[in-house]
Formats: C-alpha cells, structure tokens, sequence
C-alpha cells in the first residue's frame, strides 16, 4: 500500500476528469433532499414501499435462478435466500408500520456505516480542497444515526424520510462543494 496522499495518485485525476457529472448527481441529491425534508411521512412510506417492493422482486428472481445451480449446498442457499427475500418483500408490504420501524434502525446502521467511511475518506484526502465538505457529510451522517437511535421507535413514521432527505441533501451538498473544488 502506498503512502502517497490522494491528491498526488490517478484517483484524485479520475474524480477531477468526472467533475461536472460529480455536480449534477450532487445537485440530483440536493432537490430530492429537500422533497423528502418537506414531506417526510410520505417519505418514509415511499421509502418501506420501495424496498418491499425490489425485496420480492429480487427474492422472486432468486427464487427461480436457484432451480438452475447445481448442487444440493448451492441450491438451497439460493432457494434460502430467494424465499427470505420474498417474505421480507411480502411482510414490508403488506405491514408497512412495522417495516417502517425495522428498516429506520438499518437506515441508523448504515448511516453509521456511510459516516465513517465518509470521515475516513476526507480525511485521507486531507490536502485536497473541498474534503471538510465530504468531512462534513460524514459527521453528519453519524449525528442522525445517534439521533436515529436515540428517538426509536417514536420517531419512526417520519425519521426515514427525514433522515433520508438531510442525507441526501449533504451528501449532495458535499459533492457540489468537492465538484467545485476539483474544477480545473
């Protein structure tokens, strides 16, 4: 593993040479931030909806593909996995309060995950401008997944969609902030 800074390797010259598409997915994010802070319960509805939604598909499309691996172990780990999918697909559907509550504490936990890899990343880019801003986003982000924590499961008709819209919006905020930092 090299020592070199981020700002001295081909890295630092990909994320330059795709600066402007950096802005606009940052932009993309600031709007849908700000619909999701606006109507946070539909948010969060929309949010359980959705992922029931691609959980029964993706179960069901495992489910079938499990019928052409061949060998007992792999089989039935697919098989597994497909009807896994499928229930939790089906039970976030059709009970959407409880799905709301389950998925605001894995929204918590990747959160966490997200701002720590977030703090690391700025702060291993240090010297570049614009790392307080992924700096930033990465706090952020561990700050709503205490605050997440802390206030389940009152808080959880309208966190997700709160949570997810503050996310966006700085993750989408940081990455206007670095696009601009790296124009050349």
């Amino acid at each position: 593993m090299s020592d070199t800074p981020y700002h001295d390797t081909h890295f630092t010259d990909r994320i330059r040479a795709g600066s402007n598409w950096l802005f606009w997915v940052g932009l993309a994010m600031v709007v849908l931030g700000i619909v999701a802070i606006v109507f946070p319960m539909m948010s969060t509805l929309v949010a359980e909806l959705m992922v029931g939604w691609m959980l029964l598909f993706s179960g069901g499309i495992t489910l079938w593909g499990s019928f052409s691996i061949h060998g007992t172990g792999p089989f039935f780990g697919a098989l597994l996995l497909g009807l896994l999918s499928v229930a939790t697909g089906v039970f976030l559907l059709f009970h959407p309060l409880a799905g709301v509550m389950a998925l605001t504490l894995l929204v918590a936990f990747i959160l966490s995950l997200q701002g720590a890899v977030e703090v690391s990343f700025a702060l291993s880019m240090r010297p570049v401008d614009g790392w307080v801003g992924v700096l930033l986003s990465g706090l952020a982000s561990i700050v709503l997944a205490i605050v997440i924590a802390a206030g389940w499961p009152a808080i959880s008709a309208v966190a997700l969609g709160i949570i997810l819209g503050v996310n966006f919006l700085t993750t989408g905020l940081s990455n206007i902030v670095l696009s601009r930092a790296l124009r050349v």
